[in-house]
């Protein structure tokens, strides 16, 4: 065998489509395709985005199947941008593959994707979640009687640097330029500054006072590694029986989880209805932070029996000025977090919970937010953990969630597996057609 050598690039003037090198694609993303075309998610979704397109006027845009496909490469390859997604995309054959695009054309960019993105209400991300449900609904994959809730917090695109004051309108470096000055400070240099900002004390930073001017949806929190940033509040609602997330909903991270909890149950029992379940939300468990006694009262007139563990308290209960459905609610919920299943429940709670949000925030690329504004950040989110429960459904039906799973020895196997099965499904179709065998 000669030696080979590296000659220097030069395009030929014309190519043919058939010399064109095409890509054997990814065994599964193939899987996935499989299961959208089974659903026939592309007619669905086509027809669904219809009335937000002009009939006639302007050339075609980019069919919402590819749009959609494009953030669900985001979530299974880590890509928290869209326009990492798109470079991705256009970089990978086998994504060209999966997203339906001919090899004699480009992949959408960015800027596709942001008009897009920006055109597709909420509502439209909102059903296409529920699609996904559906289709595990129909695999009989859906439980739903048990659900665990819980929230974290997501790094919104704003720097606490560009804070203003919403009396005044100043920065956050005027405001200390008047408050040194007020203590005797004459034309003070950043040196200064930091220097009494450093000592000086009651240096809170309320949500009253301030705002980002950039994302005025976004709340001043303290994220998880203690650090404070402006964030949102994510809020999962995860059967446990199946461990589908079947509510995602965004709020402002200073918006109490007490507050949220039978609105997330409800949204996550619309989403089951709607998915052609019959399943009814029963039990739902959630840690400290979520037990109030309104709350708890609401949820027991809902025909909702709670889990919660209590916080620890310097003084007992005043049930004075509250009302004995309070009283009997709060006494029922503590003798259930005494039994043995109470317990149990809360163990499967911290497990699956903090596992979806590991999945969708750590390696799905999501804890940091890209865009700005509630909604625009609920609609990634949404699809984000639509592809998070596609995965899910993948990994039950075949052994594999992830494309990055099937590497190693294990995934090997997998892939073998996978790409025998493929080609024996290519096989049996064309045995069928062309009277052959294979």
């Amino acid at each position: 065998m000669a030696l080979g050598k590296r000659k220097p690039e030069q395009q030929g003037l014309w190519v043919t489509t058939t010399e064109l090198p095409k890509s054997p694609g990814h065994p599964f993303y193939q899987k996935l395709n499989e299961l959208l075309a089974e659903a026939k998610f592309d007619k669905w979704i086509e027809e669904r985005c219809q009335p937000y397109y002009a009939a006639t006027l302007g050339r075609p845009s980019i069919p919402p199947g590819v749009y959609f496909r494009m953030i669900l490469v985001g979530y299974f390859e880590g890509i928290a941008s869209q326009r990492g997604i798109a470079w991705r995309c256009s970089d990978s054959r086998s994504l060209a593959e999966f997203l339906g695009i001919p090899i004699n054309e480009r992949t959408p960019d960015h800027s596709t994707l942001s008009r897009v993105h920006g055109r597709l209400p909420q509502e439209v991300h909102e059903e296409v979640f529920v699609f996904v449900l559906k289709i595990a609904a129909d695999k009989k994959l859906l439980h739903g009687k048990t659900v665990a809730v819980d929230s974290t917090t997501l790094e919104a695109n704003a720097a606490m640097k560009s804070i203003e004051r919403k009396d005044t309108g100043e920065d956050w470096k005027a405001y200390l330029t008047r408050l040194a000055q007020d203590e005797g400070i004459e034309n003070p240099t950043d040196e200064d500054l930091r220097r009494f900002d450093k000592k000086r004390t009651g240096k809170k930073v309320s949500n009253d006072d301030w705002e980002s001017p950039t994302d005025p949806d976004s709340r001043i929190a303290k994220m998880k590694d203690g650090t404070t940033h402006l964030a949102y509040k994510a809020e999962h609602v995860v059967d446990l029986g199946s461990d589908f997330v079947l509510s995602a909903t965004i709020t402002p991270a200073n918006q109490s989880d007490a507050e949220t909890l039978i609105d997330s149950v409800a949204q996550a029992q619309l989403n089951l209805d709607t998915a052609g379940s019959e399943a009814t939300i029963e039990e739902a468990a959630a840690d400290k932070g979520y037990h109030k006694a309104s709350t708890l009262e609401l949820a027991d007139d809902l025909d909702i029996r709670t889990y919660i563990p209590e916080p620890k308290r310097r003084y007992r209960y005043r049930w004075i000025d509250k009302s004995a459905g309070q009283q009997e609610a709060v006494y029922a919920n503590r003798r259930r977090m005494r039994g043995d299943r109470g317990k149990r429940l809360q163990r499967q709670r911290s497990e699956l919970t903090e596992r979806s949000f590991a999945h969708v925030c750590e390696t799905g690329g999501a804890r940091r937010t890209l865009l700005r504004g509630q909604e625009a950040v609920t609609k990634r989110y949404l699809i984000q953990v639509a592809a998070r429960n596609l995965g899910l459904i993948l990994r039950k039906l075949f052994g594999v969630g992830t494309a990055r799973s099937m590497q190693g020895l294990g995934g090997l196997f997998w892939v073998l597996y996978l790409a025998v099965d493929a080609l024996w499904s290519r096989c049996s179709a064309h045995r069928a057609t062309q009277g052959e065998i294979c």
